[in-house]
């Protein structure tokens, strides 16, 4: 089994008076953690928000009634919260009236649950982000030698737990959850009216992994209204989908200031949407693929090691471009990612003479367990 970075911080946090949030896609191994770290104990009840009969539950109910529900159970896990109306207030209920309890959540979408539950549990909650399997995992678990060897096939298929645990069926479960599942709580919304214009969406957003996105140019594409697209796009990165990347601009005219791009949180979704599963010395498309790969995993890294710096990417009317900024402590650092390690690339002299003490770096796939571990 391989073990996830958040199995001993959420360890750490039980029973500290507080309820846990575990926020993250559905497939990302959310439940298998809760499992590795509770097993089978008869302290532990496990409640599922999908189904009709746990939502009808928790519909009206009082802590006198929850506490003989809950019996003499210590910890109570809700699968899939944000299907269950008014969780917050739920939640908070049990957190005030049932102290002994630990409460532990898991949601797959944060635009419905983190509505829901800020309010009602402000300095109530530990919450985290959780994600595909990670490279520093992945080494964590076999060893970087290993991990380095399979860099390529990653590129392709990506990590989510079934796909990496189920070695030769990778198309066929990534199909699925592109097709379907993942998108389950997406196409629940009353607002998703057309999930044709969403599929295009994240087609046309798949075509575009590492270019800057315009909605009207997505608008024509899909059919598809531009307010419309820009709607889409904030669910799905609220369902932990994609993730969008503003642009840097401080102190120059031509920098751009509105623009962004668009990366997907993993490789092999972004893959299937396209249908294309060729490997990496056969595409034509490898430096997006590794620039999508890079700064997932980079994401990745900053949430579970609490990395806290800003992020961006940065571009002039010139069409002068760093992949990768980041901001830390008043430190401006530039990355820019290349496939091959042998790739030359300077950084944009009018960068450096704008943004004096900044640092560059040039991440390849000889190098990349610095950016990323």
């Amino acid at each position: 089994m391989i073990e996830r970075i958040l199995e001993k911080v959420v360890k750490n946090k039980l029973h500290t008076g507080k309820a846990i949030v575990l926020l993250g896609a559905r497939q990302v191994g959310k439940t298998t953690l809760l499992k590795m770290l509770f097993g089978t104990a008869e302290e532990v009840l496990w409640l599922n928000g999908d189904e009709i009969d746990i939502q009808a539950l928790f519909a009206t109910i009082s802590a006198t009634r929850l506490k003989a529900i809950f019996g003499k159970k210590k910890i109570i896990v809700i699968d899939e919260a944000q299907r269950i109306p008014d969780i917050g207030l739920r939640m908070k209920l049990i957190t005030d009236q049932i102290p002994e309890v630990q409460l532990v959540v898991t949601g797959s979408s944060s635009f419905e649950l983190a509505n829901k539950l800020n309010e009602p549990l402000t300095g109530r909650k530990w919450e985290y982000k959780m994600y595909p399997l990670s490279f520093a995992e992945m080494v964590a678990h076999h060893g970087l030698l290993e991990e380095k060897r399979l860099l390529a096939h990653r590129m392709v298929y990506g990590y989510y737990p079934d796909v990496v645990n189920n070695v030769g069926v990778e198309k066929e479960i990534l199909k699925q959850l592109s097709n379907s599942y993942l998108y389950k709580d997406v196409l629940l919304l009353e607002q998703i009216k057309k999930p044709e214009g969403l599929i295009k969406l994240l087609q046309g957003l798949a075509y575009q992994v590492g270019s800057q996105v315009s909605y009207n140019e997505l608008s024509q594409l899909t059919g598809l209204d531009a307010k419309t697209v820009e709607k889409y796009i904030v669910v799905l990165e609220q369902t932990f989908i994609i993730f969008r990347l503003g642009s840097f601009s401080r102190n120059l005219r031509s920098e751009l200031k509105k623009s962004r791009k668009i990366y997907f949180y993993d490789n092999g979704i972004r893959n299937a949407l396209i249908a294309n599963f060729n490997q990496v010395e056969l595409r034509s498309d490898v430096g997006a693929l590794w620039e999508n790969f890079m700064v997932s995993e980079r994401m990745k890294y900053s949430q579970y090691s609490q990395n806290w710096a800003n992020s961006w990417y940065w571009r002039t009317k010139e069409q002068k471009e760093i992949d990768f900024i980041e901001e830390q402590d008043g430190v401006l650092t530039a990355f820019e990612f290349k496939w091959n390690p042998d790739a030359k690339h300077k950084m944009p002299k009018l960068f450096l003479e704008t943004y004096t003490g900044s640092e560059f770096k040039i991440i390849h796939r000889d190098n990349l367990e610095d950016f990323l571990m």
